[in-house]
């Protein structure tokens, strides 16, 4: 038993690398969850390239889409198990009752037996069921990476988004902290001219409403600000900001100007057909699911394998554990399943199903990505042409209001003239504003709709 024993340990060391043993796979440990990543305390500034860098480490979506990366690899290895030799090994021992037990031929009676072997097995042919299996895992890998990349367009351009959140709701605060400090000096003016009695005390009362109407739109920019900042956290996948980073908020650097640029229609959708990931990832699972047709397909034909071992079992004409009997096995299996119910045909039916399934998918996002860059390419010539309009209306409403100060002071308009211009020059502001930060996010709707890779996301790959 024991040049069995020693011989059978010897072939599987021989046969397999320790790491791959199934008994020392099991005694392992489950690994601890991966590490969170390190969080920075909040910096004292803040820039747009900075925020899109840390949410490609730390965004929890791409962190999800990259464990279903690792998943797919997991499931090639399990696959590519079926290509390549299997190694077994068997034992057992069994001791029965002397009762049971009876002599034979003038044999001492048998009532213990043992049994060691080691086997081999390399399937050699499955009608092309575990190639195209194999291709199949591949190219789910494939598609892994492409939801990976498609992952990150929709986060960067959701930070990007945020991050215009936030510049847009500071500059609110700025447009309604200078209409409230405008309007304050106009308090005051008309104050200084009540007292010197050129005007009214109804002169002072409309000052004294303008500035408090005034005052909520500033408390709601300053509440819109905190908000985006917090939106954007979520985006960037910040779990800082405690202890000393409770109350802190980094400078973000930064502004929403308007750059006019200009795409073409067909170029646009010729590029979103041949670049975007997500129409490259269903293109993937559609070859996937041809070759899962093949993998279903095989069960109509045999498996064959060549098998090979060493085995050694104790003589049945003796009770002495130490006699045995050891030596080599070889041989041949193979299986057909001649008739299984239909349970093939069933399988390969479903496999057909799920490749027509894929196919449609592919065409209905195909449809969808083409309405898709229309409609940003639409929305990015409406945002156009407002940041033109906004940007000459308020140099318009500047100077208007200061040709109502000045006639103001000589007599010649009354305060609600002046208090009207204020307003009209702080309408036009924000509504500058609000076209500068829609032709922003619509520039970027545009890029992620056409495909464009994301300078960031390229530098920031290695």
């Amino acid at each position: 038993m024991q040049r069995t024993a020693l011989i059978a340990a010897t072939l599987l060391a021989a046969s397999a690398p320790a790491q791959v043993l199934p008994f020392a796979e099991a005694l392992k440990p489950e690994p601890p969850p991966a590490p969170a990543p390190v969080v920075p305390a909040v910096p004292d500034l803040l820039t747009l390239d900075q925020a899109l860098i840390f949410a490609l480490e730390n965004n929890f979506s791409i962190r999800q889409a990259r464990e279903r990366l690792r998943e797919q690899e997991g499931l090639i290895v399990e696959v590519r198990a079926q290509a390549i030799p299997n190694v077994s090994a068997t034992a057992g021992y069994t001791r029965d009752a002397k009762s049971l037990s009876e002599s034979r031929d003038g044999a001492p009676a048998n009532y213990q037996n043992w049994r060691a072997a080691i086997t081999v097995r390399q399937l050699i042919y499955s009608g092309g069921g575990v190639r195209a299996a194999l291709d199949a895992a591949k190219t789910t890998r494939t598609a892994a990476v492409l939801d990976i990349e498609a992952v990150v367009n929709e986060v960067l351009l959701l930070v990007r988004t945020r991050f215009a959140d936030v510049l847009l709701n500071r500059e609110r605060i700025l447009v309604q902290e200078q209409s409230v400090a405008l309007l304050k000096e106009q308090l005051q003016t008309a104050k200084n001219r009540f007292e010197a009695g050129s005007v009214s005390q109804f002169e002072v009362l409309t000052a004294e409403v303008a500035l408090a109407n005034a005052q909520p739109e500033l408390i709601s920019a300053r509440n819109g600000f905190r908000v985006a900042i917090d939106e954007l956290r979520a985006a960037l996948g910040y779990q800082g900001g405690f202890g000393a980073d409770l109350q802190k908020v980094p400078e973000f650097t930064g502004t929403l100007e308007y750059q006019p640029v200009a795409y073409d229609l067909e170029a646009s959708l010729a590029a979103a057909k041949a670049r975007r990931p997500e129409l490259l990832r269903l293109a993937q699972i559609q070859r996937a699911r041809e070759s899962g047709v093949t993998v279903s397909k095989a069960d109509y034909l045999p498996e064959i394998y060549v098998t090979g071992g060493y085995q050694g079992v104790k003589r049945s004409t003796s009770n002495s554990l130490d006699d045995s009997l050891d030596g080599w096995t070889a041989g041949i299996e193979a299986s057909w399943a001649i008739f299984d119910g239909a349970r093939t045909r069933g399988r390969v039916a479903q496999a057909r199903a799920q490749l027509n399934q894929a196919r449609l998918s592919l065409a209905e996002q195909t449809l969808a990505i083409e309405v898709e860059v229309r409609r940003a390419l639409s929305t990015l010539q409406e945002a156009a042409e407002l940041a033109e309009a906004a940007g000459k209306v308020v140099g318009q409403a500047e100077e208007a209001l200061r040709l109502a100060d000045v006639r103001y002071r000589n007599g010649a308009a009354t305060q609600l003239d002046v208090l009207q211009a204020r307003q009209a020059l702080t309408e036009a502001s924000l509504n500058r504003l609000e076209a500068n930060y829609r032709h922003t996010i619509a520039l970027a709707s545009v890029r992620k709709a056409v495909g464009e890779s994301d300078p960031v996301a390229a530098s920031a790959t290695p």
